[in-house]
């Protein structure tokens, strides 16, 4: 049986645990894609133990100019142009990011949805409205489709709800926008299937049309940032 002494396994442990930076690069067609996720390396405490900073979980692509950027973190607290609301149909709030932004925008969002949208907003569309107390100057109700099964439309569903809000984007001249993950949550659209969706809407939709300047990502666990760290890392490769 092999031993080692106390301050020797701690040197062995930092040295398996080293800082992750991973940068992609790739052409096509004159524009550079570069990516960067950057991940604080795990450390050993006083007492021994191993444990995770994660602060600074970001990846970055840049897209014919423009930025594309994922971050860990809690979208209510974005200072950009325009917040994404991941909406029902009806708009009438609900849980996980819907909830979250009502309550951290106050009233006059649902206001100013009732007043506008009496009918509420179809499945696969987005609707802008005001953000009351949050760092932006406008929401843009998202309907992502519910998951079922993959063979109702949801792929083009979803999409299109991305493109709807990119569109409200480039409309009310926002140069910044944040998303959540549109429907992955408490509509159970499989996570990595939600992300290539994502990602591959906003890409293309700033390859051609060049706006919005900067498009986030803003994803609230690290599984869900892995998930999508992973995808685009597999659309840049592809690029």
């Amino acid at each position: 049986m092999l031993t080692c002494g106390r301050e020797e396994f701690r040197s062995i442990a930092v040295s398996l645990l080293p800082r992750v930076s991973v940068v992609l690069e790739s052409w096509q067609r004159g524009h550079r894609l570069r990516s960067e996720y950057i991940r604080n390396r795990a450390v050993l405490t006083q007492d021994g133990k191993d444990r995770y900073h994660e602060k600074d979980l970001r990846m970055r692509v840049n897209v014919s100019g423009c930025t594309l950027e994922l971050l860990q973190g809690d979208i209510v607290e974005q200072s950009v142009d325009a917040i994404v609301n991941a909406a029902n149909s009806e708009l009438a709030g609900g849980a996980g990011v819907d909830g979250a932004i009502h309550v951290a925008g106050g009233p006059a969002i649902m206001d100013d949805t009732n007043a506008k949208y009496a009918d509420g907003c179809p499945t696969g569309s987005a609707v802008e409205s005001v953000a009351g107390l949050l760092s932006a100057n406008h929401v843009f109700h998202a309907v992502g489709p519910v998951w079922r099964g993959g063979k109702e439309g949801e792929p083009e569903l979803l999409s299109s709800a991305y493109r709807k809000c990119l569109q409200l984007a480039v409309d009310h001249e926002c140069s910044s926008i944040a998303f959540p993950a549109i429907s992955a949550g408490v509509y159970s659209y499989p996570l990595g299937l939600a992300a290539n969706v994502a990602l591959k809407t906003c890409i293309d939709f700033q390859k051609w049309h060049k706006q919005p300047r900067e498009v986030r990502f803003i994803l609230f666990s690290e599984g869900v940032f892995g998930a999508f760290a992973r995808s685009l890392e597999t659309l840049v490769e592809m690029k």
